[in-house]
């Protein structure tokens, strides 16, 4: 690792050879921007992301308690925010991740304006999102580096040694903000050469894993919709095989993909499977299509027809044209997806429940596990469970086989607020607060992510400012609720304009123009009431 002290030295080596002409440059000054730009290019921060991410899953396979976690982040402002936040309270950003949603690409980020998540918004908005969320957590590098050293100016100023040794040491041992993204490619936007190309743009501006799923490209929905269309796996495993080519091309060679399968819930498919031999993966995917035995004269002009064990069959086809698959085979699809997907390149499977339960999910990765033991699970714990409702009815169940009594409680009620203090809701309370660990620890789920809480908490907290700052509280809808809040729990961004890079700017003024810079950090900024 470079030291604080090598990167004055190299510069300092610069500028002698420069000569005269490069006087007034300060080697300190120039090392300090240095330190502050550790990463240089999206290439840079794609090859650092998938080291960490495959010591993790190295490490996660020796110790099921090692999972990771991300929350989904629609700016680049509200990732920096969490990755702050994380470090202050833990001290570390260890195996904490981001997580961008195609979801909130969609609803947020469309030039169209709000949009359902069905690949309707521009191919290059994800891979744009991945650029400016490293762009701010690069800036809280340095805004955070930048405050160090003016800790070792002062210092300095005040002939501290000690300190002055400490706050280097900080400077030579500091953690970055930069942290892996698990990004959303949908069902790949198009073919497996648009696939190819869209990755390429999200791995060159920093992301070291993408998630794509098994959906028809133009029928993509929401996984937790209904109508979801999948595709036979040789459609699939290409434009798998097209993102691995896009890590190989930008020499990302542990790039990771993460294959996520929506045939949990998706009840139809645009194709039937073509056939090499009998139990191939084309025979195995259509054998799973809701089929009736026909004589050829009982056919009709248009039926599409297969031969099956000997007999012919006629899928059943939809008004649209879509086939449909046999009812309740959903979970037996998942695992057949996620091995044929791990053994044509998967690092990771992804695999979207009806219900946030450990074991239907144990259940399904038990399958996958049979053929591939070390399979590791990404798993969305969704806003679109209702969670509450789900953990108290299953506690509900299990009071019931215990023979416990639950006459005090609606089964189908179990939402209501009168609940909220009850043993029930407790016992479901903590449930919910162990799911991640009991998942990792039976399901082997590596990476715990939520796609859209930071869409919700947007919205609650700004219900919560309207409701008070236009109601009877006024101003102080704001001040309780908000600033004295932020100033009392440390949030960083209470300085907004030391957040925004003030600061930053003004260390920058100082070294481009000396004793002439017009600083903006002053005796009379305001923000020094804050401490």
């Amino acid at each position: 690792m470079t030291q604080y002290t090598d990167h004055i030295a190299s510069v300092q080596r610069v500028k002698d050879a420069a000569g005269s002409p490069w006087d007034a440059i300060d080697a300190e000054s120039a090392a300090r921007m240095r330190v502050q730009n550790k990463f240089k290019t999206g290439l840079d921060i794609a090859q650092y992301t998938a080291d960490i991410m495959r010591r993790d899953m190295a490490e996660f396979d020796k110790d099921k308690t090692k999972y990771t976690q991300s929350l989904g982040c629609w700016h680049g402002f509200v990732g920096q925010q969490k990755l702050i936040s994380i470090k202050k309270h833990f001290g570390t950003t260890d195996k904490k991740y981001l997580y961008l949603s195609g979801w909130m690409v969609a609803a947020l980020r469309s030039e169209f304006g709000p949009l359902p998540d069905q690949s309707m918004h521009e191919k290059t908005t994800v891979a744009s999102l991945v650029e400016e969320l490293y762009t701010f957590l690069r800036q809280a590098d340095a805004r955070e580096l930048g405050m160090l050293f003016r800790e070792l100016d002062k210092a300095r100023e005040a002939g501290d040694s000690a300190k002055e040794k400490q706050i280097q040491g900080q400077i030579d041992n500091y953690e970055t903000h930069v942290v892996p993204i698990i990004a959303d490619i949908d069902a790949g936007f198009g073919n497996a050469e648009a696939t190819y190309l869209m990755a390429k743009q999200m791995i060159e501006a920093g992301a070291c894993a993408l998630q794509i799923e098994n959906q028809v490209a133009d029928e993509k929905q929401c996984g937790h919709q209904d109508g979801k269309v999948t595709v036979p796996h040789a459609d699939f495993h290409a434009k798998l095989r097209a993102l691995r080519y896009a890590f190989l091309e930008l020499g990302i060679d542990n790039g990771i993909i993460v294959a996520r399968t929506d045939s949990e819930g998706a009840g139809l498919t645009k194709e039937i499977a073509v056939v090499n031999e009998p139990g191939d993966q084309g025979d195995r995917y259509n054998s799973y299509l809701d089929v009736e035995e026909v004589s050829p004269e009982d056919t009709a002009p248009g039926d599409v027809l297969i031969s099956r064990d000997g007999k012919l069959v006629r899928p059943k086809r939809l008004p649209s044209g879509l086939y449909q698959f046999r009812s309740g085979t959903g979970p037996e699809r998942c695992v057949f997806d996620s091995v044929e997907a791990i053994r044509a390149g998967a690092d990771l499977i992804w695999i979207e429940t009806a219900t946030p339960s450990v074991a239907d999910i144990t259940e399904m990765m038990n399958g996958v596990r049979k053929e591939i033991p070390d399979a590791k699970l990404v798993y969305n714990n969704s806003p679109s469970f209702n969670w509450t409702l789900n953990f108290r009815q299953q506690a509900y169940d299990r009071w019931v086989e215990a023979g416990k009594d639950v006459s005090d409680y609606d089964r189908n009620d179990l939402m209501n607020a009168k609940y909220d203090d009850s043993e029930l809701a407790a016992d479901a309370d903590d449930k919910v607060r162990t799911f991640q660990a009991d998942c990792s620890r039976d399901a082997n789920i590596f990476h715990h992510l939520i796609t859209l809480p930071t869409y919700h908490t947007t919205a609650l907290s700004v219900d919560n400012l309207a409701k008070e700052y236009f109601g009877d509280e006024g101003m102080l809808g704001y001040v309780a609720g908000v600033q004295r809040k932020e100033i009392r729990q440390g949030i960083a961004c209470v300085k907004h304009q030391n957040m925004s890079g003030s600061d930053i700017g003004d260390d920058h003024k100082e070294y481009f123009a000396g004793e002439r810079a017009l600083k903006a950090g002053g005796a009379k900024n305001t923000s020094n009431q804050f401490g």
